[in-house]
């Protein structure tokens, strides 16, 4: 057995039950992408669980996406922001995704409204800045890559001395780091073009409110392994040296 301190997957969500049934949820498809990078996981359960562990037991953390509004500022949400302002503090790896990213940009400083501009789903391209050059978790990537999205909420203003990574045309954050251990991600490394399908097929009423069309962004939607490397750069970062 492994004497390696595990990764823990913060579930600040689940997927719609018909997607969950076919294809697992947030917390499979994340966990799938740090085993990749060689990483030990638990998951706990935001929404639910009690204590969260202690950070010294921790090799990192990842929190989800989630059907939630981080401005809602809902009370299990709410709970989890000074136990990442101590990780960040501590210098323990974490990386927000979508949700998760919104999350830890609000509780360090940051500010999290819904996007001007509406909803960004499907693959998009995300463009790397320069500040990213050398990055340990995104520096391996090309200056332009395909990433998953589903987003209504952005983070309008990042935390204080928080290094933007990523934008792209519609969304000006989709990638920062704070300090040298923490990130966040508005795109999604874990969604498959399976996955991000599965959810349009449901979104089309929704979208079209907005003036957009679910089976026109669907058959443009493709796997985005560049993307998705993320995860696995991430457990091998959190693993020690």
């Amino acid at each position: 057995m492994s004497n390696a301190l595990p990764i823990l997957i913060v579930q600040t969500g689940r997927t719609h039950a018909h997607i969950r049934e076919r294809l697992g949820d947030f917390d499979d498809w994340i966990a799938a992408g740090l085993r990749e990078g060689g990483a030990e996981v638990l998951t706990h359960d935001a929404q639910g669980d009690q204590a969260l562990p202690p950070l010294h037991s921790l090799a990192g953390i990842v929190l989800t996406g989630s059907h939630a509004m981080v401005s809602d500022r809902e009370p299990w949400s709410e709970a989890l922001v000074p136990w990442l302002q101590q990780a960040v503090a501590q210098s323990v790896p974490t990386l927000g995704i979508c949700y998760g990213h919104q999350l830890l940009a609000h509780a360090l400083g940051g500010e999290v409204t819904h996007h001007p501009q509406g909803v960004e789903i499907g693959t998009v391209q995300v463009q790397r800045h320069a500040q990213a050059d050398g990055d340990a978790l995104l520096g391996h990537l090309p200056p332009s890559f395909d990433a998953q999205a589903v987003h209504w909420q952005t983070v309008r203003r990042l935390p204080p001395e928080a290094v933007a990574l990523a934008s792209n045309a519609h969304e000006p954050h989709h990638a920062f780091r704070m300090g040298t251990r923490a990130w966040g991600v508005q795109f999604h490394p874990e969604f498959s073009g399976e996955s991000l399908r599965a959810y349009l097929e449901g979104l089309g009423p929704t979208l079209a409110r907005e003036g957009r069309d679910a089976a026109q962004i669907s058959a443009a939607v493709k796997d985005t392994p560049e993307a998705a490397s993320v995860l696995a750069t991430f457990a091998r970062l959190a693993q020690p040296q």
